[in-house]
């Protein structure tokens, strides 16, 4: 059989522990028999970020703005604990939040939907995708603990000051802050991304409270909404509409999904945590990071899985949801494969989600989602990490 040809290669990050024999072992078992697979390959593993003084995640990033589309496989963000295991000579960033802040992203969530693992809400019958704001906010505020009280000020570059609040006592204060230009490309990779998926786009914040801060959110999105996407949105047959977050989240519980939901960073992160729990695994959660100028980088949406990554040390046998991960390369695959007009390669990546699917609806599956199926007639199996693999290859 004669494998399917790539024309442009994927950015491919490889990552760390026991994603990164899963991310191997994807390679070697579904894709390399069945594609010419074409990567441009970056190390992200801890190792190589220290080797390089982080470097290497620099120059993903890059690469991934020269040729369009990226694959990631999860990395370790080390705390203290893993600086001293990996003897590192600093305390590393996250490679996900560089490279968000290097494409100016926004990050989209999604759940692959299986018949035989039901959403904890009943009437979501429809993945709902979060759109969460990668730049900003609480995760890059200024906090102090004032310990004897007194006046706290906000001094901007004009020499006005605001006070902030004439603590009586000790307290403590944030200051967080945006950027207009952050926010506008917030907003366009939520339109493009409607109009590229056909679904409905919501946004939600809280300007009724906060009404400079959350106020510039919803105007900055109404004006580029109303300017630059009103006529294409009609055009498609989908909706932009906005409310605020506690609204929304009433809305989101009582609807059937199939739409997006964007959110500012810390609700987006608490959200799409949620929903993922909700619709049954965060194994089973997939994650893009889309920039505004239509770069795109594909990942699984949870971590290296570290405990079954020190069984695999021990030569221990271990079950790993790969799915995510699965559906990291494939979405990749997709784009790429539509970006170059490659309709074989398309083709393919849809039959291995479609594998992927279909080998856990039959009742193979990693042993994490066993006590969550449930299909008439079918008696679920726990079976291994790479024996899950083989069951689906076995379906290409």
């Amino acid at each position: 059989m004669s494998k399917i040809k790539m024309t442009t290669p994927l950015v491919e990050l490889d990552g760390d522990e026991m994603t990164r024999v899963l991310w191997a072992a994807i390679k070697d078992i579904l894709l390399k028999p069945r594609i010419d697979l074409k990567t441009e390959y970056y190390d992200l593993g801890l190792n190589e970020r220290e080797r390089t003084s982080d470097k290497v995640t620099l120059d993903a990033a890059e690469a991934i703005k020269k040729y369009g589309v990226g694959v990631k496989c999860a990395t370790i963000t080390p705390n203290a604990q893993r600086v001293e295991e990996y003897k590192l000579s600093k305390m590393w960033k996250s490679p996900n939040g560089t490279i968000r802040a290097a494409l100016d992203g926004t990050v989209f969530r999604a759940p692959v939907l299986v018949d035989g693992i039901k959403p904890l809400v009943s009437n979501w019958v429809k993945p709902i995708t979060i759109a969460r704001h990668a730049y900003g906010d609480v995760y890059s505020g200024v906090e102090a603990y004032v310990p004897d009280g007194g006046k706290v000020y906000i001094e901007l570059p004009d020499g006005r000051k605001t006070l902030v609040k004439d603590m009586p006592s000790a307290g403590i204060i944030q200051a967080v802050h945006n950027l207009d230009k952050s926010i506008a490309g917030f907003a366009r990779s939520c339109f493009n991304y409607a109009l590229s998926t056909k679904q409905d786009l919501w946004f939600s914040s809280k300007d009724t409270i906060s009404k400079v801060y959350d106020h510039r959110f919803k105007d900055i999105f109404a004006e580029i909404y109303e300017n630059e996407y009103k006529t294409r949105f009609e055009e498609a047959g989908i909706e932009y509409f906005y409310t605020l977050i506690d609204d929304a989240v009433a809305r989101v519980m009582r609807s059937s999904g199939g739409f997006i939901w964007a959110c500012k960073n810390y609700d987006g992160d608490v959200m799409s945590d949620m929903l993922a729990t909700a619709f049954g695994s965060l194994a089973m959660m997939t994650s893009v990071l889309v920039s505004p100028d239509g770069k795109f980088e594909y990942e699984a949406a949870h971590g290296t899985v570290t405990r079954h990554y020190y069984k695999h040390l021990k030569g221990e046998a271990t079950s790993t949801n790969s799915v995510a991960t699965i559906f990291a390369w494939s979405g990749a695959l997709k784009k790429r494969a539509e970006l170059d007009s490659n309709r074989e390669l398309l083709e393919f990546a849809e039959r291995l989600e479609k594998a992927t699917v279909d080998t856990i609806e039959s009742g193979t599956m990693t042993k994490d989602l066993v006590g969550l199926f449930r299909k008439e007639g079918v008696t679920p199996k726990g079976v291994g990490s790479i024996e899950f693999l083989q069951a689906t290859a076995e379906r290409l």
